[in-house]
């Protein structure tokens, strides 16, 4: 069983793979007293299959309100291709709107195409890596539209340590004339019967160069969370 990676294409589905399939996660905590803080983190993933070609839709909120003030609010969509070709090779293409309140950007669209190779596919690691290049739409708050061209890499890895728990590392790079973007996932997930898992995920996301109403250059985001896979 492999749970859907959030940066990359989907994994090549297994010979006894459903045609469809899903997980959604969900963390929250509530802190009261001295500090009152709520955080609230929900993400969904369905993944289908047609032949040679994997779809994915993915959805993602996050908030965060300390003391009646917010101070974290992120939403995100995208849709995601896999074209599986001979070997261990794939096309992919995917398409991602993202919203971040205290990011700078109103809201930032991003087209990305490109080449996947899978280096290793065992029953217990994976490794694949992507390259690609794509278009950025920044709609900032108070500027003009920017229009950037976009490099794109990635790296997906993980271990299954035993029948039940599983270590893994995403990353990616996207390169811009204007900024870098590296986002990177680590996540340890037990799974507790063959729907659901705990999950404890470190999200690091970082930008070289924000906008100037930007909160700051990186967002760390630490959770634990309850998975539940269909």
């Amino acid at each position: 069983m492999v749970w859907a990676a959030p940066f990359y294409s989907p994994p090549p589905p297994q010979d006894d793979a459903p045609s469809f399939s899903g997980d959604g996660e969900l963390g929250y905590t509530n802190l009261s007293g001295n500090t009152n803080s709520e955080t609230l983190i929900a993400k969904i993933r369905l993944n289908w299959l047609t032949g040679l070609w994997t779809h994915r839709l993915r959805g993602e909120a996050k908030s965060v309100v300390k003391d009646s003030d917010t101070s974290a609010e992120q939403y995100l969509l995208s849709a995601r291709e896999r074209r599986d070709l001979e070997g261990p090779h794939y096309l992919f293409g995917f398409a991602r709107w993202e919203k971040d309140r205290f990011s700078g950007y109103d809201q930032q669209f991003t087209m990305i195409a490109g080449y996947g190779r899978t280096l290793l596919d065992e029953e217990t690691r994976w490794l694949a890596l992507e390259t690609g290049a794509g278009y950025r739409l920044d709609d900032l708050e108070d500027e003009a539209k920017r229009r950037l061209g976009v490099a794109y890499g990635a790296v997906d890895g993980g271990w299954y340590f035993s029948e039940t728990a599983s270590l893994s590392q995403e990353l990616s790079l996207e390169v811009t004339r204007r900024e870098l973007t590296t986002r990177s996932l680590t996540a340890l997930t037990a799974h507790l019967n063959s729907h659901l898992a705990l999950r404890l995920s470190h999200e690091i996301k970082h930008n070289s160069s924000p906008p100037d109403e930007a909160e700051a250059h990186t967002d760390l985001t630490t959770s634990a969370s309850l998975l539940y896979q269909w």
